[in-house]
């Protein structure tokens, strides 16, 4: 463990204030989307803020050792990764919410261990694909890659979680294209993806095909999940450009929007502070994107690379999700809105992955490519 002081000036402050800014208007959303005007109970804002301390605690252990020790032990986290996953299912510790098994319990706290093992994937992936920089160039050459990713895939899957698995997708591919993935492979496949979609909708779950169904079906109330859209679709309109207020608007208050905490924060964003609430958020989550694409391009190492880069298309993938799911324009699926849906687990993952890319950032030497 060897650190200077004079690292932390390399530091990317204007990210760490960037997401202070995004978590300091979470913070006020969740106060409105918790009715704490009513109830007067500030348990959930305590959680989350509690969350946010022990994340920043996180972080600055995360900072204390080079990113390249960690990624030595690469191998035990991967075991450790596919344990994590396994342990939902041992009695008495696994949980299930809502049909998943996806949770487990550590004293008073439920933790979703597919949201911890991300930043472990990511590390262990990272170090995993290190030295196949451009020796992407054929489907054989992606042989070794799924069969490092498939087995963490598949556990995910079987909790049954299939947001959180397409998180992961998207981590691989981000992370497998920047090492140099031949263009031809990404449209042999994308073709072969489309064309196979009607193939693989026949061997989905029912409740998979029914999250298909109401997605093409965005109007009809009937299918599961487009009440949930609709009624955000409402509260988003009805917002305009200025909002009707913090703690005034009705399809929050009135609890019309579910789970307007979590998975449809964005719509009680848009219903009380309007066009320019959610144009801020946006144009803060940019800045936020932006400052780690930076980070990765003046990484030390390839290493340093890759994990920027998985992290970048884990927080991509969410955002772009949980507001086009606001907004009608992808399906329903359970995906946060990073540092700013409420959720410990979530919370705790997001500001760990911070963490890493601050490692990288702070021990970053400037290189040209």
């Amino acid at each position: 463990m060897k650190i200077e002081l004079k690292m932390f000036k390399d530091i990317d402050w204007i990210l760490v204030a960037t997401v202070v800014a995004i978590f300091s208007i979470g913070m006020v959303i969740i106060s409105s989307a918790t009715h704490v005007n009513d109830s007067g109970s500030f348990r959930q804002l305590n959680v989350q803020a509690i969350s946010f301390v022990i994340g920043l605690g996180i972080i600055f252990i995360m900072l204390l050792f080079d990113y390249n020790e960690i990624g030595k032990y690469h191998k035990y986290i991967y075991g450790f990764n596919i344990f994590f996953l396994l342990a939902v299912y041992i009695p008495g510790i696994g949980v299930s919410h809502a049909g998943a098994s996806s949770w487990i319990k550590l004293g008073p706290i439920d933790i979703q261990t597919s949201e911890i093992v991300k930043l472990g994937f990511i590390i262990s992936f990272a170090k995993f694909m290190e030295n196949k920089k451009d020796k992407l160039n054929t489907f054989k050459d992606l042989l070794p890659i799924i069969g490092y990713a498939a087995p963490i895939l598949l556990l995910i899957l079987k909790q049954p979680d299939l947001g959180t698995a397409i998180v992961f997708i998207s981590i691989i591919f981000g992370m497998t294209f920047i090492a140099g993935l031949n263009y031809k492979i990404i449209a042999y496949t994308s073709i072969t993806a489309i064309l196979s979609i009607p193939i693989v909708y026949n061997f989905l779950k029912p409740h998979q095909r029914i999250r298909i169904d109401a997605f093409l079906h965005p109007g009809d109330p009937k299918y599961p999940g487009n009440y949930q859209v609709i009624q955000s679709m409402v509260a988003i309109g009805s917002g305009k450009i200025f909002g009707k207020g913090l703690f005034k608007g009705t399809q929050n208050q009135y609890d019309f929007l579910p789970v307007q905490e979590t998975d449809f924060i964005f719509a009680v964003l848009g219903e009380e502070l309007g066009l320019i609430g959610g144009f801020v958020l946006v144009l803060l989550f940019s800045l936020f994107l932006n400052r780690i694409i930076k980070i990765a391009k003046n990484a030390k190492d390839f290493y340093g690379t890759l994990i920027t880069i998985g992290v970048l298309f884990m927080f991509l993938y969410q955002i772009i999700q949980n507001i086009g799911m606001a907004i009608g324009l992808m399906p329903v699926t359970g995906v946060t809105l990073p540092f700013v849906s409420y959720g410990g687990s979530s919370l705790v993952t997001s500001m760990m992955a911070l963490g890493i890319v601050l490692n990288v950032s702070m021990r970053r030497k400037k290189i040209n490519f």
